[in-house]
């Protein structure tokens, strides 16, 4: 204030000398914050009134003064500047006052929250996400960042209806952390071009390779480069195809070698022998990387997916053979690898019967399925993706993400996987709109209220992500990975590549809706099933009008829950109380998932969930639960993803324990807490989770202490209590 703005208020006699802060702490009274205070509401509507602000001041000092108010709260100061902007008939002041005031406390809030949040950094591991090393001091500033810039989106970018529905439950809205920030998502990488022309990480041009092993280490390479630029998982779509070519180069070298020093007799064998040891070693050197190689700031490994087994010349099936092989044989004390996430692909006349050309290659993923989970199984042959995969002109494979996302489908330009993936996503509390509604008019207007928010919600950000410059992500960009990024300049946006991408609307806990409307979920009723096909099928169509309606790929996605089915529980419960069947455990059943707990058959399983995969086109998998690996029951695999494909499942998977001792190195189940063949009580226990597997427990130490998980509670909390569907488990001679 101005020297004769101090000698105005001044002249009130017995003015407060203290004022009290909302956290207790005592400071000097200082009339000019409430003067700035004023003057801020009154610049908001476009007035500048220094007067009128100092009036309003003198006034609340005034006030103070009279009722003998020697310590006044900052909440009291505040109500009384509320009170005389409408005592004097400055309503628009008022309403510009209390929106500058709110704005204040949510920030106050948010910088709360995000101090207490940082200081639980220091003390735990992240466990929101199941393959990130919590504990290492990478992994430790990663969630700190992660945190900070979480907040920072929605208290500064996201609109304030969409970040309160988050906060308070109503949608999640993933990757929060990077949504400033601008990143996408996922990408199916178009590895063969990038190692056909060749391409730059930064430091320089990388040539396209001459032997199988260089192809297979630049293959690394290019995920790990990628991942730095995106926050979601990296895939190749064809990897056979893709690396067949460096096969036949390393073939042909081999021969000539050969021929040189005068071999001739037999030398197509001779050099066929050789290869076959190479790109076994090469498919080592990719698998081994994978599992070690580190991005995002050193504190977790590339998100890794290879679909693979539709290639049928001798140097595409010699990658698939060798790949699966390397997977059987696991990593160096034969530890089941988490990454990459192998998906087989399946189709009529390749490779799904007797006598197909891939038939055998079909028969050793099934093998190596049996006992490291992996590979799981798509469909080309799915009527949702026949359409792209037979058509006559540039016939596309339907390739999946681990995670389950899947993207073909594109109103902006050609519909191929390659060079594109999803944008972002957000998902949708089911269960808090059925347990707040209490007839079905009003469960699906409210849902279709939240799909049009959450709808809102993506254009926002993608408007964040389309004004991204080229120039922030050199590789995802600068090396044209995105359909029509080719040509960018460094400071062109990315609006012209990313329409290319979809936006996801997913959803959390049909089961438990279902249990809230009707009491039963769909495993427990035909009633219920249909109701929840009509349900999602609902959100389907609501999906497509707002493709039509912003005229970009939205799209409904069966949520891959990690991070998010205990927070919707914890927040549930606190509202509503425990409801048995609903909030009465620490996790919501994924997407339209028959809930883990239930006992099923697996063919009952398998028909139900089929169902709702083509309402789903972002994205979807259906598991079976085994309680031990079927090592050596091969033909009973195959009859479960058959029954998996004759049911128009486009993406399937077997789950069952995998433990394995960290002593001897001993693995199978290990139902107990020390190996039965050493003693040692050094156990890790690898399951699957979303699509991807991760560790649910570990035990470093001979003495059981020290015990982690990968695991948040919810997903923790989910493995240990699903069950078998062995149930209905049978080969065909047992059927007969």
């Amino acid at each position: 204030m101005e020297h004769k703005d101090v000698a105005l208020v001044t002249e009130v006699s017995k003015m407060p000398t203290k004022v009290v802060k909302r956290d207790g702490r005592e400071q000097p009274f200082d009339p000019s914050k409430i003067t700035n205070a004023i003057k801020k509401a009154l610049k908001a509507i476009d007035k500048e009134d220094h007067s009128l602000a100092l009036s309003l001041t003198y006034q609340v000092i005034n006030k103070l003064t009279k009722h003998g108010v020697d310590k006044p709260t900052v909440p009291q100061i505040q109500e009384m500047v509320e009170n005389s902007l409408m005592d004097t008939g400055h309503y628009e002041v008022a309403r510009a006052y209390v929106i500058y005031r709110n704005d204040r406390d949510r920030i106050r809030e948010a910088d709360t929250k995000l101090m207490k949040e940082l200081l639980k950094v220091l003390e735990t591991r992240d466990q929101e996400n199941a393959n990130v090393n919590g504990d290492a001091p990478m992994g430790k500033m990663l969630k700190g960042g992660s945190e900070a810039m979480k907040e920072v989106y929605l208290n500064h970018f996201a609109k304030n209806e969409h970040s309160q529905a988050h906060r308070n439950g109503y949608i999640h809205i993933h990757d929060a952390d990077f949504a400033a920030i601008g990143t996408t998502t996922c990408l199916q990488i178009p590895l063969d071009r990038l190692l056909a022309e060749g391409f730059n990480t930064g430091h320089g041009w990388i040539t396209t390779p001459k032997s199988i092993e260089s192809a297979a280490s630049l293959s690394c390479i290019v995920f790990q480069s990628n991942q730095n630029d995106q926050h979601g998982g990296q895939s190749f779509a064809t990897f056979d195809s893709s690396l067949a070519p460096y096969v036949k180069i390393t073939f042909d070298k081999i021969k000539n070698e050969l021929s040189q020093l005068g071999i001739s007799e037999n030398i197509d064998d001779k050099a066929w022998e050789q290869v076959k040891k190479r790109t076994y070693q090469a498919m080592q050197i990719f698998v081994f990387n994978l599992n070690t190689m580190h991005s995002r700031a050193g504190a977790q490994v590339p998100f890794t997916s290879v679909n693979f087994g539709l290639d049928t010349s001798p140097w595409g099936r010699l990658i698939s053979e060798m790949l699966l092989k390397v997977y059987k044989k696991g990593l160096g004390r034969g530890e089941t690898p988490i990454f990459p996430n192998l998906i087989f692909s399946l189709a009529t006349g390749v490779n799904k019967e007797p006598g197909d050309p891939n038939y055998d290659l079909r028969r050793l993923a099934h093998e190596v399925s049996c006992e490291r989970l992996f590979p799981n199984y798509s469909n080309q042959d799915a009527s949702y993706n026949a359409p792209f995969y037979y058509r006559e002109e540039d016939p596309q494979v339907v390739a999946y993400m681990g995670c389950r996302t899947r993207v073909i489908s594109n109103r902006r330009g050609p519909e191929v996987t390659e060079g594109r993936g999803n944008l972002s996503f957000t998902s949708i509390n089911l269960p808090r709109i059925a347990l707040e509604t209490s007839c079905p008019s009003d469960f699906y207007q409210r849902l279709e209220d939240t799909i049009w928010l959450v709808a809102d919600q993506l254009y926002d950000r993608f408007k964040i992500q389309k004004n991204k410059k080229a120039k922030e992500f050199p590789f995802l960009m600068g090396q044209g990975l995105y359909m029509d990024s080719e040509d960018f300049e460094s400071e062109e946006t990315l609006e012209e590549a990313l329409k290319h991408g979809t936006l996801s609307i997913g959803f959390i806990g049909l089961a438990e809706a279902l249990k809230a409307m009707i009491g039963e979920h769909h495993g427990e009723s035909e009633e219920a099933f249909k109701k929840g096909l009509q349900i999602v099928e609902f959100m389907d169509n609501i999906c497509k009008k707002a493709s039509e309606q912003y005229n970009l790929n939205f799209s409904l996605l069966a949520t891959p829950a990690e991070g998010l089915s205990g927070r919707f529980t914890e927040l549930d419960r606190e509202t509503f109380g425990e409801i048995e069947g609903v909030t009465d455990k620490e996790w919501y059943t994924n997407s339209f998932h028959i809930p883990v707990e239930y006992s099923i058959s697996a063919y009952e399983k398998i028909r139900k969930e089929s169902a709702f995969n083509k309402y789903t086109p972002a994205g979807h998998i259906n598991y079976v639960e085994l309680d031990a690996a079927p090592k050596g029951n091969i033909d009973a695999f195959e009859q479960l993803v058959n029954a998996a494909m004759d049911n128009d499942c486009g993406y399937f998977s077997v789950n069952f324990p995998v433990d394995q001792c960290l002593n001897c190195a001993n693995n199978g189940v290990i139902d107990s807490e020390t190996c039965p063949v050493c003693g040692s009580r050094r156990i890790q226990r690898v399951r699957r989770v979303t699509g991807y597997l991760g560790v649910l427990e570990e035990i470093p130490d001979e003495e059981g202490e020290g015990k982690t998980s990968g695991f948040n509670d919810g997903k923790y909390h989910e493995c240990l209590n699903r069950v078998s569907h062995l149930q209905g488990f049978q080969t065909k001679d047992d059927q007969n």
